[in-house]
């Protein structure tokens, strides 16, 4: 990956044409320099406490060391030298820092701390060796101005360097997250999606909701339920991309934790299925998909697919409620069918109500004497298949899908 040359200012590093002895005293205090700046970095920034111990310290000193004899050369330069400068280098190495420095997972902020605490250690050493040598004050000063913008330019390729991989590998982690919902919907093998989860460096949970809603309504959820969460904007099963639906795969949210999902949906308008094991979860998805078929237009807010198992239920299997219904109300039949339709609705308050003849009336809106009328012209056609639970059970059945 190329560096980012942002922020960079060249002239700022120039050479200051240092005598051949100082040059000579600060070339030999380098290994004591790196030593001294790596143990002010390992005490005073907590992130590096353990990393630069045993031979990762080691290393870390030798490119130390490096870095500062860099410094040094550049400092020997004349502003109108020939030679290549040894900056363009560094801030190479300074880049790669910072890329490995995102990988290992610490933050830029830490990263600037030990930037910051090992100038201060570093020239505290080189300022007192070139001084010993008879560096003169003026150029004491023009020496601290070159270090100091040459830790700026380096610690600013750093910064890029970390940027540049915690965006690459957010992207990359994304896609394979992206993936793994894919993988989940499609039904893959358990081999394929746990190996799909490891690659994306996903834990995998208990459970998944899924959460079906409006592609502009779910700016922020991510955040609320967490980077587990799988967001799915592409290639929906059953879903006509016209729609603009998104899927949430939303993790561990069943039992008493449900409630507080549909809270936290309250503003939105999304269908959400019920908890499965992570690698069944295409069937919440499922569930989620059919409810919204059975939700009224217009409904607003988040509708919890527990409170349709009915209806699903009876949508099931469409032709066999068709034939069911047919079978059942075959007696009612023969009549006209005003007549049938309130001996139907008649006959089903009746059951639900366990033949409680006012409760029944106060339900249909009408007298009990009518109700008692009704019932009778049900069982003139029933006669004694009422008293049978398995009619009764069908009844109910078929009764209630015409609701």
């Amino acid at each position: 990956m190329p560096r980012s040359d942002a922020g960079r200012d060249p002239g700022r590093v120039t050479g200051l044409a240092l005598d051949p002895e100082i040059i000579t005293a600060l070339q030999s205090a380098l290994p004591r320099i790196a030593e001294q700046t790596v143990a002010a970095v390992t005490i005073e920034v907590p992130s590096y406490s353990r990393a630069f111990s045993g031979r990762m310290g080691r290393n870390i000193e030798t490119a130390v060391r490096m870095t500062l004899g860099a410094l040094v050369q550049i400092a020997a330069r004349t502003e109108d030298s020939i030679h290549a400068s040894p900056l363009p280098a560094a801030l190479d190495a300074a880049y790669e820092l910072g890329r490995g420095e995102a990988r290992n997972g610490r933050s830029t902020d830490a990263l600037l701390a030990a930037y910051r605490v090992g100038a201060r250690a570093s020239w505290r050493e080189m300022a007192a060796t070139a001084v010993s040598g008879g560096l003169p004050a003026l150029s004491v000063a023009r020496f601290a101005e070159l270090a100091f913008a040459f830790i700026d330019e380096l610690s600013a390729a750093s910064i890029a360097g970390h940027e540049d991989e915690s965006a690459t590998s957010g992207r990359v982690r994304q896609h394979y997250l992206d993936q793994l919902g894919q993988k989940i919907l499609t039904g893959r093998s358990d081999d394929t999606l746990i190996a799909g989860a490891e690659r994306a460096n996903w834990q995998p949970p208990s459970t998944l909701t899924a959460v079906l809603l409006p592609i502009a309504q779910t700016r922020g959820l991510v955040s609320r339920f967490g980077e587990s969460t799988l967001h799915i904007t592409e290639d929906l099963p059953e879903v006509d991309a016209s729609d603009s639906l998104a899927l949430l795969f939303v993790p561990d949210m069943g039992g008493a934790a449900r409630a507080e999902l549909m809270q936290r949906l309250e503003d939105r308008t999304a269908i959400v299925g019920p908890p499965r094991e992570w690698m069944q979860a295409r069937s919440s998805y499922d569930r989620a998909l059919r409810t919204r078929a059975l939700v009224p237009t217009g409904t607003k807010g988040p509708v919890d697919s527990d409170d349709y198992l009915v209806q699903l239920i009876l949508t099931a299997d469409e032709q066999a409620l068709a034939d069911l219904r047919q079978r059942t109300l075959a007696p009612l039949s023969d009549l006209r069918g005003a007549t049938a339709e309130r001996l139907e609705k008649t006959l089903l308050s009746w059951l639900l109500h366990l033949g409680q003849r006012d409760r029944v009336a106060a339900d249909l809106y009408v007298h009990a004497q009518t109700v008692r009328y009704r019932m009778s012209q049900v069982r003139d056609v029933y006669g004694d298949q009422l008293n049978d639970p398995r009619t009764v059970l069908e009844l109910i059945v078929a009764l209630s899908a015409s609701e």
